[in-house]
């Protein structure tokens, strides 16, 4: 006879299922609204963390993903020029992402698609700060 799950593995297990579930609706609405403005979730998700110039391995960091992922996603945004490549200021190896004005109008446009029926929307604003601190205690950054 086994023995039933403690309640903490129960109460981890339906976090765990709830902490998902709101991850795949976030990723649906990225989706939607990426596509409303003739973008893939990649390249909408590289528009949002674009907060500034920032290197390639800096914003494949942002977008959890790899360098080379990173990557192909900015060639398709440069090819529409919505990014530059620049030279980095201090580093001559590197490259600076930096978005055109095209691009950070458009992102200033996407950004605004995304705060519309976000699912963290039902959240008010100090729900969302604890929500945000708690994930961060969960989620250490390096």
């Amino acid at each position: 006879m086994t023995t039933p799950p403690e309640p903490r593995a129960i109460a981890e297990r339906e976090l765990c299922g709830l902490v998902n579930a709101l991850a795949q609706r976030i990723a649906e609405h990225i989706r939607t609204r990426a596509g409303a403005l003739g973008l893939t979730a990649a390249q909408a998700t590289a528009l949002r963390e674009m907060t500034g110039p920032m290197t390639m391995r800096e914003l494949a960091g942002r977008m959890s993903c790899e360098p080379s992922n990173a990557t192909f996603v900015i060639d398709k945004l440069e090819k529409q020029g919505l990014v530059e490549r620049r030279a980095h200021p201090t580093d001559r190896r590197a490259k600076h992402l930096v978005l055109t004005a095209e691009g950070g109008e458009l992102r200033e446009r996407l950004l605004a698609l995304l705060t519309e029926g976000s699912p963290l929307a039902g959240l008010a604003p100090e729900q969302q700060r604890a929500l945000q601190d708690l994930l961060e205690q969960a989620i250490p950054r390096d």
